[in-house]
């Protein structure tokens, strides 16, 4: 069952146990999860990756199946799913499940998606769509919010931050956030300071850092982070590109071990490598072998696992962790 996600409250998710939440607007869907289920809530609360969930699966459905009647509550939050997931749904879903709430978190996903398709058309399961935020509604939260925090910004900075923003509230909230440490020390914030204190999704730096990396060139790893002012909001960001990048990688290495002929490997690679970025992944593939960049994504995901439990000494983490590749 599709519900819209203004729709999406305490009254219309009751009675489902497997919730669906998906498309770009990751702010939203933190926004949705946290009023409708995690606040307030006294029960357990366990969140695996896809990965994870999958490969434990036998004990954690066991565990659902099987739950006493003087179990906790428990709320199970699987993120970054995809296609993999939908048998171990479909499995679930003809179970009777009580007193567990399974939400799982995925990315833009397509119509033909097949996971999409199983909970649109399903009655007893809900999916929540959730898109981009428009420039309108991101200037009144950010107006919202300097105003709470006494914060006075010029149009021209604030049209500067929501367009970056990517029409993502997370993406606004963080950089919100920056200016707001830096107006405990300075009252006045120019048009130029933010432009230099802003750092989302299209920064370079953090594709550049992500690039180096996979090349295991230090020297330019070391240069990037010093050069660049990331702040502990910005370490999911280079995780996520790094891991983005590697699962392309991972791709690469994958056909070419079944068509030796690099070049055409990399030509046919979707979506497309960009003509000036080929001879940088031709070094990443001569860089890794596919059992040991297995293992660093791996440790990525138990590194932003790190990350979000410790926020205070995020960039430390992931400093150390790319550094010493």
């Amino acid at each position: 069952m599709i519900i819209k996600s203004y729709e999406a409250n305490k009254t219309n998710l009751k009675g489902r146990s497997i919730i669906l939440l998906y498309g770009k607007n990751e702010g939203l869907q933190n926004e949705t999860l946290e009023k409708n289920f995690l606040i307030n809530f006294i029960g357990s609360i366990n969140k695996y990756d896809e990965n994870e969930f999958i490969n434990s699966y036998e004990t954690i459905s066991s565990e659902i199946i099987t739950k006493s009647l003087f179990d906790e509550e428990k709320i199970l939050i699987i993120s970054r799913v995809g296609e993999k997931i939908l048998k171990y749904i479909e499995e679930l879903s003809d179970r009777n499940i009580k007193d567990i709430v399974i939400i799982l978190k995925a990315g833009s996903l397509e119509k033909r998606s097949k996971l999409r398709n199983f909970f649109e058309k399903s009655k007893k399961l809900a999916i929540i769509p959730f898109y981009e935020d428009d420039a309108r509604t991101l200037s009144t939260l950010a107006y919202e919010y300097l105003n709470k925090n006494n914060i006075k910004l010029s149009r021209e900075s604030i049209n500067l931050l929501v367009g970056r923003s990517s029409g993502d509230r997370e993406n606004l909230k963080k950089e919100l956030s920056k200016i707001f440490n830096y107006s405990q020390s300075n009252k006045e914030i120019t048009f130029e300071t933010v432009k230099k204190l802003s750092n989302l999704a299209e920064n370079f730096g953090v594709n550049e850092l992500a690039d180096n990396y996979l090349s295991k060139n230090k020297k330019n790893i070391i240069k990037i982070l010093n050069e660049n002012n990331y702040s502990d909001d910005d370490c999911i960001l280079i995780l996520r590109t790094i891991l983005n990048k590697s699962k392309r990688l991972l791709n690469i290495l994958e056909n070419y071990k079944k068509n030796e002929n690099l070049d055409d490997v990399i030509s046919k690679t979707k979506p497309p490598i960009f003509w000036k970025d080929k001879e940088v992944v031709k070094k990443q593939v001569n860089t890794w072998k596919l059992i040991d960049l297995k293992t660093k994504m791996y440790q990525i995901n138990e590194v932003e696992t790190l990350v979000k439990s410790n926020s205070k000494n995020s960039l430390n983490l992931v400093s150390d962790f790319i550094v010493n590749y």
